[in-house]
């Protein structure tokens, strides 16, 4: 039981440090993505983009929110975005989208 419970103490450390250091910085994949969509977006008012694949780069989620969807239908907004990361979508596995409009 000792043994068990130095385990969990010992990778319960490890997990929290691993965790502080994942919200504190964005992987470089987040990072290039950003960079891109930055560019293409330039008013957008709100980015973030996040890796859910646990940091491996395979999958992304995106939020975005700009002017530049302002009068586009969902459907347009996405494909502005995929347009935007066509290079970085191909070693992609996924990518979820979530476009919006500021609210002024």
């Amino acid at each position: 039981m000792i043994c068990v419970s130095r385990f969990l103490r010992v990778n319960q450390a490890g997990l929290a440090l691993h965790l502080r250091r994942c919200r504190s910085s964005q992987t470089e994949g987040e990072a290039r993505i950003s960079r891109v969509l930055k560019e293409k977006f330039p008013l957008a008012s709100s980015l973030k983009v996040v890796d859910i694949s646990g940091g491996c780069g395979a999958m992304y989620e995106v939020h975005i929110e700009s002017n530049e969807f302002k009068g586009k239908r969902i459907i347009q907004q996405h494909q502005l975005v995929n347009q935007a990361l066509k290079n970085e979508i191909e070693g992609m596995h996924g990518l979820r989208i979530f476009t919006d409009v500021p609210q002024h």
